[in-house]
């Protein structure tokens, strides 16, 4: 009971039940930015280690997933959901310190195509061996198998999916 404005006692609402969803979908929120700031982390020791430098966590991996394409910052944004400003600041980094080319098109000035040169190939193939060296652990340590990625990877992909529609439309 609480006592409302007037001075009468009036019963308490009974608080509605939560959603046995929402820990744990809270929890896997908490999880996916928490990997992806480990990912981080350990693209980042791995570097140290070796002396590099130059190259920061983020930028090894947008020469990462560059790999062979030539691309937009656009369609990088799109591939490597990548914060628009975040990729347009790494890129010009990477191309004032010669790991990425870049070409303005010939048909719109206002798109630069960027590819790796031979430096930033060789930072994207030191992920590529980082990647490798790890595969083996996360199978026998941690204990992830491929059924059990792909089943990660497909929630993961649903979940994606619903949050692009809430953004397409609104919902």
């Amino acid at each position: 009971m609480r006592v409302d404005t007037m001075g009468a006692l009036r019963p308490v609402p009974a608080e509605p039940a939560e959603n046995p969803i929402k820990p744990r979908y809270l929890e896997a929120l908490t999880l996916i930015e928490r990997l992806h700031r480990r990912l981080l982390d350990v693209i980042k020791d791995d570097f140290e280690r070796s002396g590099e430098p130059e190259v920061n966590p983020v930028q090894a991996l947008l020469l990462f997933n560059i790999a062979d394409a030539e691309l937009t910052a656009g369609e990088l944004k799109t591939r490597g959901h990548y914060q628009g400003s975040n990729v347009s600041y790494n890129l010009k980094k990477l191309v004032e310190s010669g790991y990425v080319h870049h070409e303005r098109s010939a048909t719109d000035k206002r798109s630069v195509r960027v590819r790796l040169t031979d430096k930033g190939r060789a930072i994207r193939e030191r992920v590529n061996a980082l990647y490798n060296r790890q595969l083996q652990a996360v199978e026998q340590v941690v204990g992830l198998n491929t059924e059990e990625l792909d089943r990660l990877n497909k929630a993961l992909t649903r979940l994606e999916r619903y949050w692009t529609d809430q953004i397409l439309y609104r919902l």
